[in-house]
């Protein structure tokens, strides 16, 4: 079996060892593909995994057009900041987008899945540490753009998204996070990563995004 595959099996057996009911029904390990070549991507699409993230948009289409004409079941995910010259190309390839994080952008993307007729299913992230480098909506202004994302650009606003300080203290982000939720009519959290998946498993997140940990560190 691939080095890819094992890992994953350690990753959602570890988590199953946690709360294999909540594993099973909603959460989901995306596979951090960004940089890796194909022949480390493939043995976990034909082990039947399903969903992967890249977070840049040309590197994408190069390496997935391909594979999704051939494997229809394949899960996109749009993990990287997005910019709204690259939009029109990410809705014609990505299922999910996971960092949207101004209304410019929004609205870029409501203009191009009509033109497209393609819906994707969006994150809106959240600058969950108030971090001046760092992209997202600032967690006040969170019902009132998520209603205008809802109600004025008909986006399908799934949940939401954070990429939390590195000052070991995800429990507390990840809560927050949870908290935040419940101020808007969506459901999924998109938070964790190879660092700190499993504290953010415990804390209710529904999508994982884990590359190291399952490719291998990167060049």
């Amino acid at each position: 079996m691939h080095q890819t595959v094992n890992n994953l099996i350690q990753i959602q057996n570890q988590l199953k060892d946690y709360n294999e009911n909540r594993l099973k029904n909603y959460t989901k390990i995306i596979a951090v593909s960004k940089t890796f070549p194909t022949d480390k991507i493939l043995p976990l699409i034909e082990y039947g995994h399903t969903d992967f993230g890249e977070n840049k948009v040309q590197e994408a289409i190069e390496k997935w057009t391909n594979i999704k004409e051939k494997y229809h079941s394949i899960k996109l995910h749009m993990i990287g900041k997005l910019q709204t010259n690259k939009v029109k190309f990410a809705i014609n390839l990505f299922d999910y987008i996971h960092s949207l994080d101004n209304f410019k952008l929004a609205k870029k993307i409501s203009d191009e899945q009509q033109k497209n007729n393609k819906k994707p299913k969006i994150f809106i992230q959240i600058n969950i540490g108030n971090e001046s480098q760092k992209s997202g909506i600032n967690s006040n202004e969170l019902n009132e753009f998520y209603n205008n994302c809802i109600n004025d650009l008909n986006l399908d606003i799934i949940g939401i998204m954070c990429l939390p300080p590195n000052d070991n203290k995800g429990d507390f982000y990840f809560k927050k996070m949870s908290e935040l939720i419940k101020m808007i009519s969506a459901n999924e959290l998109s938070m964790g990563m190879s660092n700190d998946y499993l504290e953010a498993f415990k804390t209710g997140a529904t999508f994982l995004r884990i590359g190291s940990n399952i490719f291998g560190n990167r060049n």
